[in-house]
């Protein structure tokens, strides 16, 4: 027992000392002033090469797990007061009302419309490429049905009730919406006595300028929250775990990829007339953060810089956005993968689909993806709202059990990559989108460089 204890224990403080190692070369790389998004593309690379090299030598990583869960943990707890913050300070910087209402149709509309397409496009490649092809059917004992929330309960559960309960619950929906609330009613108050709401102003005002730079400081920690992440993905799920799954997990990030390129790629050039090659290089931390973490909400604070520092969104509109698209906006989760299990659960059980269950996808897949709005886990709640919409059977889903992980690393990267999309769009359209200083490479790499060494 104590042989074994030994060498667990070696095999624990080896994956750390290989860690230590790493993270002393990125902490001299910042001495140097490498800049931010080097730093963690950098991590990421390291930290998928140690991977593997943990679960070749099968070593123990509870350690490094613990420092990625580290870094997570910090981000949760700048979440919540974030988005509080945000949300107010962008309503009440906006005193039209009808201009928040167009703001909100212009948003609501860019997150449903490009979920519809992300479906569509989960559907024609899954249809394409088969991705059951080579998958035998077998038992499993690993996944168990979640119980589908009705619509009202949805509703409900999105509904503030104790704020301070929300918060200590870490549930994102309710204090936007309570935010929400307070910044109408803010902006209400002042048309008729603006002094009386002068001060509260000015508090928010400061609190969000202390949010920014404790955001900044928690941000500092990427790099090495990435190397910890992807290392530990990369020991735990070996090739034996993908191969039988190889196939769809080829075709869902190919889907992802065309989506990616062609749909977000499109929209910023010729909607808001961008490079977009400039575009993806100064979205890379946003990329790399959401597909490491596999959190739309731990990407928001990063997005939130990104939206605003390297892709000069004004920040009246990231606020307002930023937020929003961490709660609803699910491309990946919500439109491409349901669209490509229900075919792969449709092939494997052999149930033919027809053109008017293809179109059922598309729409439930495009409404689900509001509707599970703050519901932990959106990805397998709209996917089992979609096979049951279409008579499909539920228990396909152990089939995919065993690669969600890999494949919730591109999902959540399309997601939060959308939510940054539809930040410029509705920007450029309100005329709050810095075109000049966009295409300032040099001053935009500084400044974002400057704020996270």
């Amino acid at each position: 027992m104590e042989n074994n204890l030994l060498a667990a224990l070696e095999a624990n403080w080896l994956s750390l000392l290989i860690t230590a190692v790493i993270f002393f070369l990125l902490i001299q790389l910042a001495k140097k002033r490498v800049g931010f998004g080097a730093r963690v593309l950098l991590g990421l690379g390291l930290g998928l090469v140690a991977g593997i090299l943990f679960n070749i030598f099968k070593l123990d990583t509870e350690g490094v797990n613990t420092i990625g869960s580290m870094y997570i943990n910090l981000i949760r707890m700048v979440v919540i007061p974030l988005v509080f913050v945000l949300v107010i300070n962008s309503v009440i910087s906006i005193t039209n009302i009808s201009y928040l209402r167009k703001l909100s149709v212009k948003t609501i509309g860019w997150f449903l419309g490009t979920t519809a397409v992300a479906a569509i496009i989960g559907l024609i490649v899954a249809l394409i490429i088969s991705p059951s092809a080579g998958f035998t059917v077998t038992e499993t004992a690993e996944f168990t049905a979640r119980e589908i929330p009705s619509f009202f309960k949805v509703i409900l559960d999105q509904m503030p009730s104790n704020p301070v309960n929300d918060a200590a619950q870490g549930k994102v929906v309710p204090i936007l919406i309570f935010a929400i609330f307070i910044a109408v009613a803010t902006v209400k108050v002042g048309i008729k006595k603006p002094e009386s709401v002068q001060p509260f102003k000015t508090f928010i005002g400061s609190l969000t300028e202390i949010m920014h730079q404790v955001v900044k400081f928690v941000l500092r920690f990427t790099p090495y929250g990435v190397y910890s992440l992807i290392a530990v993905m990369a020991a735990k799920y070996g090739l034996e775990t993908m191969r039988p799954l190889a196939m769809l997990i080829v075709v869902t990030y190919i889907a992802l990829i065309i989506h990616f390129v062609f749909v977000f790629g499109g929209l910023v050039s010729f909607v808001a007339k961008v490079n977009p090659l400039k575009f993806f290089r100064k979205a890379y931390p946003t990329i790399a953060v959401a597909f490491t973490t596999r959190s739309s909400f731990a990407t928001l604070p990063i997005n939130l810089e990104v939206i605003t520092k390297r892709i000069r969104v004004s920040p009246k509109i990231a606020s307002f956005v930023a937020p929003l698209g961490a709660t609803m906006n699910f491309n990946g989760c919500g439109g491409i993968w349901p669209a490509i299990v229900a075919v792969f659960v449709a092939q494997v059980f052999g149930v033919p689909l027809s053109i008017t269950d293809y179109m059922i996808i598309v729409l439930v897949s495009m409404i689900s993806s509001i509707g599970v709005a703050g519901v932990p886990g959106p990805a397998s709640i709209s996917t089992t709202v979609v096979l049951t919409a279409v008579g499909l059977p539920l228990e396909g889903l152990a089939f995919v059990v065993a690669v969600e992980a890999l494949i919730d690393m591109g999902r959540t990267a399309v997601n939060a990559t959308g939510t940054t999309v539809t930040a410029l769009l509705v920007a450029n359209s309100e005329g709050e989108f810095d075109r000049e200083a966009f295409n300032n490479d040099k001053e935009d790499d500084l400044e974002l460089s400057s704020s996270l060494t």
